[in-house]
Order: C-alpha cells, then sequence, then structure tokens
C-alpha cells in the first residue's frame, strides 16, 4: 500500500491548510516483461545497391553493437566512394528507364505495399529498432513502427494527386536525390526521407546512421518483397566519409540531411555554388514555457516527455524549461517526483521508461555538459534510481538555477537532461526562448486561447505544441529556422522540396 505523508501545498495554491500527498516509491517491484520477437538479424549485412545485397568494394565492415548491453549485433559494410558511385548508377538508371516515367498510380501502389507489409512485421521491426539504438520497446512499439508505416501510406496517397502540390503550377520529379539520416530514430526517419521522395517520382541513394544501421537494412527486405523496381532504394551504410560522398555527388540534384549543426554547416560550405537543392534539418535548444493558468498535472507529463523520450534523443526535444515565478517551486516539486518513478533498464522490458543512450561517444558528450552545468554553479537533482552494470545508461537529470549564461542552457545535450528557467511576463518569455541560436521547436501551456496565438506567432520556432509536446503526424510539415536549419518535412510543404516546376 503507498503511504500518505503531510506535506503543505505551494503558497499560491494553498488554502491554508496541510494536504495528504500519495508517496509511492519503491513499494511495488516490477516482474520484468520482455519482448520475445524474433528481429531475425542477419550475422552480416552488405549496402542495398540496385536491388540486390552487394558486398562493399573495400571488403570492410564493422560492428553494430548493442547499448544496452554492448553486445555485437552484426557487421555493417562500410562503404566506400565506389559502392556510392554504384549506387548512384542504380538510382540514374532506375529513375531514367522505369520510376521517373512511371504513373503515380502505379507508384502509389508499391508505396502503399511497403507500408502494409512494415505493419505485418512490426513487432520483429520494433525489436531490431531497440536492440540496435537502445530505445525503450514501447516507444518503438508504440511510435516509431507505427508513425514510419504512417508517412508510408500518407505520401502513396499522394503519388496520384501531384498536380495539386502546388496549385496553379505543373511539377516534375527533381531526378535522383541523396540522403542522410540520424541515429536517433532510424526507422522513422529513413520513412521520413524516403517516402515524400518516392511519391515525388524520385530514385534515392541514401546512408543511415553507423550505430544504427540495421533496420534501414531490413526495409531493404521489405523493398525486395514489395516487389520495388531496382535501383529506385538503394542503401550505402558507412561513416562521415560515405556520407560525404553521397553529399556531394554529382548525379544527385537534391540532398536531404538531418543531424547536428555541425555537419550541416559543412555539408553548405561543401555545395555553395552548386545548383543542388538542400533540405537540413539540424540542432535544437527548445524552450517548453509552462504559464500560471496551466494545467500543472499535464504539463508535467508534458515536460517529461519533451525531454525524457528516447532519452532525450530528439533534435525538438524540450530542453529548455521556462516557468513562470509564481508557480515555479510546485511545478518542480511535482517534476522531481515524477521523474522518481521512471523506470530505467533494459530496453526490451516492456516496464522501461528510459533505455539506453546510444552510443559510448555519446554518453560521454552528456556527462561532460552535466559536469560543466554542475561547475558553473547549476543545482543538479538526479532520481536515486540503480543502473545497469553494463551499458550505456545515464539517470534523468533536472538542473535549477539555470541562467542563459549557462551552457547546458545554451548547448545541445542530446540526452535526458533538462534546463529549468523561470519568468515573469509574457515578454519575458518570448525574449528568453529566442535567445538561442536555434529555433526548430516550443511549447506552450496555458489555459488562454488568446496567450497561445499570441506566443506562436512570436516565437522563432517551426513547429509551436499547444498543452502538448512530441505529437507528430506525417500532414503535418517539420522544420526549423536559424542554425536549426530550412525546408520542411512532411506535409504538402515537404513534397514541394522534391519537385521542380516545368
Amino acid at each position: 500500500m503507498p503511504t500518505l505523508t503531510e506535506k503543505k501545498r505551494p503558497a499560491a495554491r494553498s488554502a491554508g491548510r496541510p494536504a495528504p500527498e500519495l508517496i509511492f516509491g519503491d513499494l511495488w517491484e516490477y516482474d520484468p516483461a520482455p519482448e520475445t520477437a524474433d528481429p531475425k538479424l542477419k550475422p552480416r549485412y552488405d549496402h542495398f545497391i540496385g536491388g540486390k545485397f552487394v558486398a562493399p568494394a573495400s571488403g570492410k565492415y564493422f560492428d553494430s553493437i548493442n547499448p544496452a548491453n554492448e553486445a555485437k549485433l552484426a557487421e555493417i559494410a562500410h562503404g566506400s566512394a565506389a559502392d556510392v558511385d554504384a549506387a548512384y548508377a542504380a538510382a540514374k538508371k532506375a529513375y531514367d528507364n522505369v520510376w521517373g516515367k512511371m504513373p503515380g498510380k502505379e507508384r502509389a501502389k508499391y508505396i502503399y505495399r511497403i507500408a502494409r507489409l512494415l505493419q505485418d512485421r512490426a513487432r520483429e521491426f520494433a525489436v531490431a529498432e531497440t536492440m540496435d539504438g537502445g530505445k525503450a520497446i514501447k516507444e518503438s512499439r508504440d511510435f516509431d513502427v507505427p508513425m514510419a508505416a504512417a508517412h508510408f501510406f500518407y505520401h502513396a496517397g499522394w503519388a496520384d494527386k501531384l498536380d495539386y502540390v502546388a496549385p496553379g503550377r505543373k511539377v516534375a520529379p527533381l531526378g535522383v536525390v541523396g540522403q542522410v539520416i540520424p541515429w536517433n530514430f532510424p526507422l522513422l526517419m529513413l520513412a521520413w526521407k524516403l517516402a515524400p521522395a518516392l511519391a515525388m517520382g524520385n530514385c534515392i541513394v541514401i546512408k543511415p546512421a553507423e550505430t544504427t544501421s540495421i533496420t534501414a537494412l531490413k526495409l531493404a527486405e521489405i523493398f525486395q518483397d514489395a516487389g520495388l523496381p531496382p535501383g529506385v532504394v538503394n542503401i550505402v551504410t558507412g561513416f562521415g566519409d560515405t556520407g560525404a560522398a553521397i553529399m556531394t555527388h554529382p548525379t544527385a540534384a537534391k540532398v536531404a540531411f538531418t543531424g547536428s549543426t555541425e555537419v550541416g554547416k559543412i555539408i553548405m560550405r561543401s555545395l555553395a555554388g552548386s545548383d543542388k537543392k538542400m533540405t537540413l534539418e539540424l540542432g535544437g535548444k527548445a524552450a517548453n514555457i509552462v504559464f500560471d493558468d496551466a494545467p500543472i498535472d499535464q504539463a508535467v507529463e508534458g515536460i517529461v516527455n519533451g525531454i525524457f523520450f528516447n532519452q532525450g534523443h530528439v533534435c525538438c526535444a524540450g530542453s529548455r524549461l521556462l516557468v513562470q515565478e509564481t508557480v515555479a517551486a510546485e511545478v518542480l516539486a511535482k517534476l522531481k517526483n515524477r521523474i522518481r518513478v521512471l523506470r530505467i533498464g533494459d530496453p526490451l522490458d516492456k516496464n522501461t521508461d528510459i533505455g539506453a543512450i546510444n552510443s559510448k561517444e555519446q554518453l560521454g558528450t552528456i556527462e561532460r555538459l552535466v559536469a560543466i552545468g554542475v561547475k558553473e554553479g547549476a543545482t543538479m537533482f538526479q532520481p536515486a534510481c540503480k543502473l545497469p552494470a553494463k551499458g550505456y545508461y545515464f539517470r534523468p537529470t533536472i538542473f535549477s538555477g539555470v541562467s542563459m549564461s549557462h551552457r547546458i542552457a545554451r548547448e545541445e545535450i542530446f540526452g535526458p537532461v533538462l534546463s529549468v528557467l523561470t519568468f515573469r511576463t509574457v515578454e519575458e518569455a518570448v525574449e528568453k526562448a529566442n535567445n538561442t541560436a536555434y529555433g526548430l521547436s516550443a511549447g506552450v501551456w496555458t489555459d488562454k486561447g488568446s496567450r497561445i496565438l499570441k506566443m506562436s506567432t512570436e516565437l522563432k520556432a517551426g513547429v509551436v505544441w499547444a498543452n502538448t509536446y512530441n505529437k507528430f503526424d506525417p500532414a503535418s510539415p517539420f522544420g526549423g529556422y536559424k542554425e536549426s536549419g530550412f525546408g520542411r518535412e512532411g506535409g504538402r510543404q515537404g513534397l514541394l522540396d522534391y519537385c521542380k516546376p516545368v
């Protein structure tokens, strides 16, 4: 049974008498509930070029590691310039001879088929995604895989309606596009990139992140099962040099990149003066803003989802919490109580809320920036939870007493670390929220519709959530401003970046 303790409410919400508060602590132990679906992993994965799995020209492979236990999952092909050339040649041939000429209605059939096959193998893909990336199985199962399928379904519907993408104008596909995706949402980012390009009639050369290549290559098996014409989608795996070869290849009419701002700047410099179209979705340091009239309990859940979802490995994570002073103490107290009951551990356990950090390198980055936050004088809170002995794990962390001069309030940590700042007025909230080099997303929590509308127009962010956070839909465009990149992905607006006027 939970215990009842007496604790006074904060002055702003108090009626002058103590109120009982439920403290659950660790009174209940959870039995392990592992997901048992077989991910059907191969010991070695080659490139997917021209509709077939092809060994790397160099003969080199690298290991894919499970971040939850540091076990080797599979060997992944290390792509070279020769592999990239072969992939672009296959894509160009497929575009010129098959895909670029195919009626939209026929292209739609293939994209629908991919979506349905992905749904059929949803559990298998969810387990593979969790093992490869470290995220909790309930996130892979309930979000990543269904949303990836939804992107294919949505864009399949557009394939025969391209006359309505740009009203009053005729459009045509660009040709062959090069794409590079990150490691935080491997399967979803793959669908995010591929689906609109395919719907518009383009062919693709894409590179998944080196730490999370498996689900991309498993999706290639679905391409084969769906009968997708050879060369329409080509997957070349490898490291930064492979990605650079894809981004700068002369055959590419457009490049799309999701990743860090630093790499995005390198891509822009390397393509400056070329006629290539670009879509860049880069870093973020989003502000999640809570006003004094907000539904506090609902806001706390939104804050937790905003920063601790996917271990904080989210470019639009609400990593800066701005709370109005009058409710700051109450919000912080409830937030601390909430994260005390978050379960950190085996990502394959269905009870787990926060899984493993994606890689040893990323864990080191998080630890370094957290140490800087402590050194700069911010107050750190972490729940007293046990971490697995093996694997890359980090406790959910809250910093209070943070100012905009702190590095933890300015730099993207890309982990389960929240910086809490306070404000008094709407104007101050807007100023602090916009005081960043990034502009990808923001959240607003308030009971006033007029305030939501005001904030949505004044916040320099590509996406503004109201009384929720981290909600996505394939029909809704996503993208940023300033150093968060440019271009949009999703919705009709995202399709415009994969076509040209005729």
